[in-house]
């Protein structure tokens, strides 16, 4: 049997028994652990413990030992013994690759496979790559272009074989096309409304990011992804601290966010860019200038909410486009959200957990395709 994580929270599922290695069903479940505990591997180990109690994860053949010795020995795991880290074991880069391989497979395991970057652009001309179709030469093409078996070709049906002569007029061009390339920030709540109510928002998020980093460095690796989390403040974070994020006690500050993100953006020579927002709560904190935090967490403050407006329409002026996904239905959020949208000529989703990933990644193949500049 094997068990799998749903993106609503953090459970289990039992299902027919399959053919695969002890090792291999037992990380695949470790690998979901490290997430959800944000990378620490005492509480991940003990979840196993108790998850092999209740499921017999294990065999008297192959026991958790086993399964240890061999994450050390693959190098999935190392033991710390600086004794200023205070020693025990460390998740090693290779397992956070491999996570976020899990993850892109769970959340983006139905597309269908191909090249990196072979998506191409509408507009043709002086690009990366040809695509098989044929002109006449045009002053101003550039050489490079020019298919010398085709205007040979031309040549010997208009002047003969015997008196061979090539002409401007003979000479053909292949088509070329621009390679889209797109610079996206992803923002992230971590506010902590994000673990409210008993559900997990913030590991959901988590894998979508990690899946969005796998797929544009393995796929589109001329794009660009940057990932920012924002609560009282905001900060960048690299794709190697994602399976360690954490919410904290903080309100959400969306302008902080905003901010940086677009200052982010501006340093990017990409013609086009955008920003996906995940967040769950209203606008709820604003640093103002002298480094005090106005907060407010009760309704919709028109001071906080004026300056997200603010943010959008610079967004907008920067033809910045802002894609909203909240993970949440309140009526006076949605109206919020729909003023903010408006404002940037965006776009927003109201949704749940499940399917939050496949929204994003196809959002993300749309406006590559749609934001693309000849």
């Amino acid at each position: 049997m094997h068990f799998s994580f749903t993106q609503e929270g953090f459970s289990f599922k039992k299902f027919e028994a399959e053919q695969k290695d002890p090792f291999d069903r037992l990380f695949d479940i470790f690998k979901e652990l490290v997430v959800h505990t944000s990378g620490d591997l005492d509480e991940t180990f003990d979840w196993l413990e108790t998850l092999d109690k209740e499921y017999n994860l294990t065999t008297p053949e192959y026991s958790l030992d086993d399964f240890k010795e061999d994450l050390i020995k693959r190098g999935y795991i190392r033991d710390e013994i600086d004794p200023k880290e205070g020693g025990g074991m460390a998740i090693t880069a290779k397992t956070e690759r491999s996570i976020r391989q899990s993850a892109l497979e769970q959340i983006f395991g139905n597309l269908k496979r191909s090249t990196a970057g072979n998506h191409k652009t509408k507009y043709t001309g002086k690009g990366d790559e040809t695509t098989g179709d044929f002109r006449n030469y045009q002053f101003g093409d550039t050489l490079e272009n020019i298919s010398v078996t085709e205007s040979f070709k031309n040549a010997q049906i208009n002047h003969g074989i015997g008196d061979f002569k090539l002409t401007e007029d003979d000479l053909v061009v292949e088509e070329t096309s621009f390679k889209a390339q797109m610079s996206t920030v992803l923002m992230i709540d971590i506010s902590h409304s994000m673990i409210l109510y008993g559900e997990d928002r913030i590991t959901p998020a988590k894998k979508v990011a990690m899946a969005l980093s796998e797929l544009i460095t393995t796929r589109y690796p001329k794009d660009t992804l940057d990932v920012i989390v924002f609560g009282n403040d905001a900060w960048p974070i690299k794709m190697a601290d994602l399976p360690y994020l954490q919410v904290g006690p903080y309100h959400t500050n969306t302008v902080a966010g905003l901010q940086l993100a677009m200052d982010i953006l501006r340093r990017k020579r990409n013609t086009n860019k955008q920003i996906f927002m995940i967040t769950d709560g209203k606008p709820s904190c604003i640093r103002e200038r002298d480094g005090s935090y106005y907060k407010n967490s009760f309704g919709l403050d028109p001071y906080v909410v004026g300056k997200c407006y603010t943010m959008a329409q610079q967004a907008r002026k920067l033809k910045i486009p802002i894609t909203t996904f909240m993970i949440a239905r309140d009526e006076f959020l949605m109206e919020f959200v729909e003023q903010f949208t408006q404002a940037n000529q965006g776009k927003a989703f109201y949704t749940g957990l499940q399917g939050l990933g496949e929204m994003i990644f196809e959002d993300y193949e749309t406006n590559r395709k749609k934001r693309i500049k000849g």
